[in-house]
């Protein structure tokens, strides 16, 4: 798909990968919608792009559905839609012991929210035979999050939705990437782009949005940021109990070396 006159709505959009994925699609000749929690950010960033901003809590359907009436009413009908917003808590004990608000949290965010997205404009998309979605999961969705279970089903969860948007649209022009990305030095695990060199597998939010808007243009169905995801999950397919058990290991190791710290330093093991 070629991004240039097309009307983008990027949740999550005013920091970290959404902000970089705005600026990359701003950059290609797209008019840009920032919809986040932060309007405040939002409307700085949109200004600068020449775009426009929106509060938005994905978790709410009939905000995501204001968003894009904010966009429509600015850029016209939606071309593309980025569900880029998500969040990462931790579980405070063992795999079950987040509690229900957080466990509700992490489905309507990660995958409500893409579902709420694809309600309100598949029919038109479907009638003008054309519309694409970015959803962005995690490497998460593919492989696991130690030390998250909420995260990491939510993110499969997401990934299985991508998918069936591809199956069954995909041949009425519907476009759908799902991007998966690994440890991202950005504000959700406390990092930003000056921290990109602590460790050999961080990439930065502008490395996974050139890889978003690659992934768009060639009409890429699952991108990998970080490519040894893929071998990463071939591996598990191939061999679960083998996998299962190095995933053990690294656990183990987390426990040693970080010491309890918080799941956001976990990039330093992988």
């Amino acid at each position: 798909m070629k991004l240039d006159g097309k009307s983008v709505v990027i949740t999550g959009g005013a920091s970290g990968i959404g902000a970089a994925i705005a600026r990359a699609m701003h950059a290609a000749g797209s008019r840009v919608c920032i919809a986040d929690l932060n309007l405040e950010a939002a409307e700085a960033l949109a200004q600068s792009l020449s775009g426009v901003a929106v509060a938005c809590d994905v978790s709410e359907e009939a905000a995501i559905q204001n968003a894009i009436s904010v966009a429509e009413a600015a850029h016209g009908p939606v071309d593309i839609f980025v569900s880029n917003a998500g969040f990462g808590r931790g579980q405070p004990d063992h795999a079950a012991s987040a509690d229900n608000d957080t466990w509700n949290l992490n489905w309507q965010v990660h995958v409500m929210s893409h579902v709420y997205a694809a309600r309100a404009l598949l029919p038109a998309m479907i009638e003008r035979g054309e519309g694409y979605f970015v959803n962005v999961a995690s490497a998460a969705g593919l492989l696991n999050q130690i030390g998250d279970a909420a995260y990491s089903a939510t993110k499969h969860a997401a990934v299985s939705f991508a998918e069936s948007l591809h199956i069954t649209h995909r041949d009425q022009g519907i476009g759908v990437s799902v991007i998966c990305p690994q440890y991202v030095a950005t504000p959700l695990i406390g990092l930003g782009d000056d921290d990109v060199d602590l460790a050999e597998n961080l990439l930065s939010a502008g490395d996974v949005a050139a890889c978003v808007i690659d992934g768009i243009q060639t009409e890429t169905f699952r991108v990998l940021p970080h490519p040894q995801v893929a071998g990463f999950a071939t591996a598990r397919t191939a061999d679960p109990e083998r996998w299962l058990q190095g995933m053990r290991m690294l656990k183990a190791k987390a426990d040693r070396e970080l010491s309890g710290s918080s799941l956001l330093e976990f990039y330093k093991l992988v």
